[in-house]
């Protein structure tokens, strides 16, 4: 990925720097109440700078870190042709209304085709309605994969509730 950014009004979406990573944090921090330095430390390490793999930010007016978005190129699983997958996007409140995230949807979507994948994903928790708005109106859809999941239990767990059943652990 190339270092220049797409300047957009006075937002310029580029690829992120280690420098970067402290206004993540903070960024992320704000939106989520919680703050996760080594998390996002670990991010950049794995999706700054790489092949096929892209970590954007947006900055407004050459000053300060207002939103960013990760994502990468994903080949063959559940026999999925190479597929751009987004996994984390932020925009900080207070620059929600001025396209933000719409630029940084618009500047990984094109580093994904570049690098020749026609189809990107994401996935959303059910009751996330600001994201699943935001994604539908970039045009976004229902895909052809269903999410499942299973809580794992402990083996302590497992024992002391299969006592409680009749079952044999």
């Amino acid at each position: 990925m190339s270092e220049s950014g797409t300047e957009l009004g006075d937002v310029v979406v580029r690829g992120a720097k280690a420098a970067d990573i402290a206004a993540v944090t903070e960024l992320d921090k704000r939106i989520t109440s919680l703050a996760k330095p080594d998390y996002w430390e670990d991010m950049f390490r794995r999706y700054g700078n790489r092949e096929n793999r892209f970590f954007l930010v947006a900055e407004s007016m050459g000053k300060s870190v207002v939103g960013f978005i990760i994502g990468e190129i994903r080949a063959w699983e559940f026999g999925s042709p190479p597929t751009g997958w987004i996994f984390a996007m932020a925009v900080d409140p207070a620059a929600r209304l001025r396209k933000v995230g719409s630029r940084m949807f618009e500047a990984i979507t094109a580093h994904l085709a570049e690098n020749g994948v026609d189809t990107v994903r994401t996935m959303l928790a059910h009751d996330d309605q600001l994201n699943m708005a935001f994604f539908r109106s970039q045009g976004m859809m229902g895909g052809p994969f269903i999410q499942l999941e299973m809580p794992l239990r402990s083996s302590h767990d497992q024992k002391r509730s299969s006592r409680g059943t009749g079952q044999k652990g």
